[in-house]
């Protein structure tokens, strides 16, 4: 099972700049238009991207974000929990203090009054503190039908919950180190679903971020392995959030990428008409959402594995 057909989507009440995360997110900017302003496009942004879903019969279940605590990346629910066929939902451990205060016991209920079944909640918030962390499906890219989990190692995502989230799961995982140039340095990619997209048969990837060649083959051969059409993204796509893409299905089965329409932008004609010869292409336009959140489409999606009951 690779797709899910209901997604869940939290709508940000102060949506802004966070200066804690862009301690390692170097896609986030700074902006000059007013808080308030900035608030409302964020808003409008992501209620054109609920729409252009829902006119594709995806089933969204959207989330109002609570006024207090204010929380500038609510937007971004794929980073703080994870749900999964068998009942279970995980909450992920966090890097940014600030970000912590996103896990919402209401929105779990929520869900259960919707009738998803929730079996176990499994809370690794504990690694918290001893200064680990492992931020949900942004620091895992899963392949749900080969039961590989792709992670690039960096300050969000360290082996140790990684590992413990595989062992709960029965997933086996490829861990990797993935660089990127800014400003001339070289750093690490805080987020693997930055540089990666794993769908039914598709993935994307920007094999140049992975400076070992050990690494790159390794990836490319379990890719390849689990019957994935590979499309490679070049470093300068990446920064334009092609690799941040997710696969989504409605109820009539229809399988969607979803991507921003940033990213769709970076791609060439032939990228394209690959993605397309597999799925129908969903791009929201997002560009106050990328440019102070440092996030895309993907990122703003949560996905729903959980049996009704």
């Amino acid at each position: 099972m690779q797709t899910s057909s209901t997604i869940l989507m939290v709508r940000p009440a102060n949506f802004g700049f966070n200066p804690e995360t862009a301690e390692n997110n170097f896609y986030q900017k700074q902006d000059s238009r007013s808080q308030d302003e900035i608030r409302q496009l964020a808003r409008a942004e992501f209620d054109g991207f609920v729409a252009l879903l829902r006119d594709q019969g995806v089933r969204v279940v959207v989330i109002e974000d609570t006024d207090f605590p204010v929380k500038t990346d609510s937007v971004f629910p794929n980073n703080w929990f994870s749900t999964h066929p068998d009942g279970k939902l995980i909450l992920y451990p966090m890097f940014s203090a600030n970000r912590r205060l996103e896990r919402r016991k209401d929105i779990i209920e929520r869900l259960m009054h919707l009738g998803f079944k929730v079996n176990e909640i499994i809370d690794l918030s504990f690694f918290e503190d001893s200064g680990q962390y492992m931020e949900g499906t942004g620091s895992m890219v899963m392949d749900h039908q080969a039961m590989v989990i792709y992670a690039c190692y960096s300050q969000r995502t360290h082996p140790v919950p990684l590992d413990y989230v595989a062992k709960i799961l029965g997933y086996s995982v490829i861990g990797f180190e993935a660089s990127q140039e800014i400003d001339g340095v070289s750093s690490q990619i805080y987020h693997t679903n930055v540089m990666m997209h794993v769908g039914t048969d598709l993935a994307v990837v920007c094999l140049d971020s992975i400076p070992k060649a050990s690494e790159r083959r390794m990836v490319q051969e379990s890719l390849t392995k689990s019957g994935k059409k590979l499309i490679p993204i070049t470093a300068k796509q990446k920064f334009n959030f092609a690799g941040n893409m997710l696969e989504v299905s409605n109820d009539g089965g229809e399988k969607f990428t979803v991507m921003s329409q940033a990213a769709l932008d970076a791609l060439n004609v032939g990228q394209i008409q690959q993605i397309e010869k597999y799925t129908t292409i969903i791009s929201p336009t997002i560009p106050t959402i990328e440019k102070l959140g440092g996030g895309s489409a993907r990122c703003m999606i949560a996905e729903i594995f959980l049996p009704m009951g």
